[in-house]
């Protein structure tokens, strides 16, 4: 299983939190990740707001393409994770709400 109290991890943390805007978050996003990493961050993060929603997994699987194992993965952690997608959540829909 993978620390995530390490060194290295508190540095990535911090260097996520040193940027201050989307271009930023973007830039550093293209450097550090291929592109499959970042499609498949971004396909997990919608399958958890359509969780949110009550989508179901075949209506998720559909729209966004990805597996139902994916999606299993995905509900699991919003149900018994570290609360990192319901923080997440709470913050860029209260974001996208306020546009």
């Amino acid at each position: 299983m993978f620390n995530f109290d390490t060194e290295a991890v508190d540095r990535l943390c911090a260097a996520i939190l040193s940027l201050e805007t989307t271009e930023e978050c973007k830039a550093f996003l293209e450097d550090l990740c291929t592109i499959s990493e970042v499609q498949d961050m971004t396909q997990r993060l919608t399958a958890a707001k359509l969780l949110s929603e009550g989508k179901n997994y075949q209506q998720i699987s559909e729209q966004l393409g990805v597996s139902t194992a994916t999606i299993s993965r995905v509900n699991r952690c919003l149900n018994y994770g570290a609360g990192g997608y319901e923080t997440v959540l709470g913050r860029i829909l209260t974001a996208e709400g306020e546009k």
